[in-house]
């Protein structure tokens, strides 16, 4: 918060129009509204869920 009572905050790991969901429970939290608000590089990526397999070779 600056000295004029200016928040500033960023959402990470959001991907897509999800972040919107935060911006009224910020707004709540700090009894503040929204002044100004700008989309990151994360709107248009989606989240990539993969699973990683491990195995252990013996060689002949």
């Amino acid at each position: 918060m600056t000295s004029e009572g200016v928040v500033s905050a960023e959402t990470r790991g959001v991907f897509g129009e999800d972040c919107l969901d935060y911006v009224a429970v910020l707004e709540d939290l700090l009894a503040a509204r929204t002044v100004h608000s700008a989309y990151t590089a994360d709107r248009d990526r989606t989240a990539v869920t993969g699973r990683q397999e491990h195995h252990d070779v013996e060689r002949a």
